[in-house]
């Protein structure tokens, strides 16, 4: 039970022995929890792993790629922590709950050493990394993340980087520059809804509706751009509300929306409130999982309208036609970022609707041939924009300049 730094040695002895105890847990001499020390981060082996199940690259088009010796032989991405915890205590979250509400760090040096040993192991092996940081909200410590990020500017280890900050952080210009310039490219916000009142009802109010557009605007000027997440279901919502969020996204910057209903995970204060009020459903849903099933009943709509909200919003933000409308609205912007956001659509369109095998990718691309004709045709006509050149596909350079992009056309129903 909790954190694995320090059970999980023991649980591998204990194995070896033929011992294995029911349980295990991190505590000290006291019995009470011990959270473990990130400053002691033991050093990962990534050159000697291997590391084909963070591949990206479709198993199809890689020996296509091999045949014509690019740096896309493959494409990794890979998971990073740089720290654990939140001290925001949302109702619907775990992480307060599991990691606590304070604050532990890796020290800089070794995060940096780490992305060093990515960067060498992708420029070896002709291929490219991308870099995860898997902590719940990477800019929780706005001090330190800039240290952080002024580090790894100043090794040249930049590997370009997804990370999770929400969205009341990314107020600050210099946060948001520093992001860029070290290779920032995307940014889960986790913006959960456009009304106030669900927000404060699971305890983020921090989170305020009124300047989504503004953060998601500060981000593309710099060509880093949004991955927003948001949950339906919640007490507040109403039959109709993908489409009023689908409706307010048409004055924003293009993004990769997500899109997942309210879901009462063990131990949380909505699961224990939900208990008590008598809602849960499935109250052992996580030993039957079921991807986008409600696992409780919605105070102002039924289970079954929840879903078709969340499949009404997948199917509408990423249908032909909304990828057409998103790669439009990019016109201006140089054509490596028109390829790595229609790449990313491509990519994300599968956490809904999966496509399998050569086949299923054959049929998507089909289906988005418009837009992939339109950023090729691009792509040999105006590499650099209509504005000052950016920067290549190679995501480890410098800061980007402004962005002119432009908030994406009206979202309408699917072709």
């Amino acid at each position: 039970m909790g954190e694995a730094d320090e059970t999980w040695p023991k649980i591998i002895e204990d194995a070896v022995r033929g011992q294995l105890k029911d349980v295990y847990t991190g505590v000290d001499a006291e019995g009470r929890e011990r959270k473990p020390n990130l400053q002691n981060y033991p050093q990962i082996p990534w050159d000697l792993l291997d590391l084909d199940q963070f591949n990206r690259i479709p198993g199809f088009v890689r020996p296509v790629m091999a045949h014509f010796r690019t740096n896309w032989e493959t494409f990794h991405i890979i998971p990073v922590e740089s720290g654990r915890g939140c001290p925001y205590g949302c109702e619907f979250c775990t992480v307060t709950g599991f990691f606590g509400d304070s604050i532990r760090f890796r020290s800089n040096q070794s995060i940096v050493d780490e992305m060093l040993r990515l960067k060498e192991r992708a420029r070896r092996t002709r291929g490219e990394i991308a870099v995860f940081f898997v902590d719940d909200n990477f800019a929780i410590n706005g001090k330190r993340t800039k240290s952080l990020l002024r580090d790894i500017i100043a090794a040249g280890a930049q590997l370009s980087w997804v990370g999770q900050i929400s969205a009341n952080l990314l107020r600050d210009e210099e946060l948001v520059d520093l992001i860029a310039e070290s290779g920032g490219r995307w940014i889960f916000v986790g913006m959960e809804s456009l009304d106030p009142a669900n927000l404060a009802a699971v305890n983020k109010s921090f989170s305020k509706p009124s300047e989504y557009a503004a953060v998601l605007q500060r981000l593309a000027q710099r060509n880093v751009y949004a991955i927003a997440s948001f949950i339906f279901g919640l007490d507040n919502d109403e039959p109709g509300v993908a489409e009023r969020t689908l409706r307010q996204m048409q004055d924003w910057p293009p993004c990769l929306p997500v899109f997942g209903q309210i879901t009462p995970f063990p131990a949380t204060p909505l699961y224990q409130r939900l208990e008590r009020e008598g809602r849960l459903t499935r109250p052992k849903h996580w030993l039957d999982f079921a991807p986008f099933h409600m696992a409780h009943t919605p105070l102002k709509m039924t289970c079954e309208e929840v879903q078709a909200e969340v499949e009404y919003a997948w199917t509408n933000s990423y249908s032909p036609a909304a990828t057409r409308r998103a790669i439009a609205s990019m016109a201006p912007e140089p054509a490596p970022y028109k390829i790595s956001h229609l790449i990313a659509r491509m990519f994300f369109r599968g956490i809904y609707f999966p496509q399998k095998g050569a086949w299923g990718w054959l049929r998507l691309l089909a289906q988005n041939r418009g837009a992939i004709f339109r950023v090729i045709r691009e792509s040999f006509t105006n590499w650099g924009g209509t504005a000052a050149a950016g920067r290549g596909l190679k995501f480890d350079t410098g800061l980007a300049r402004p962005s002119s992009v432009q908030s994406a056309p009206p979202v309408g129903r699917p072709l």
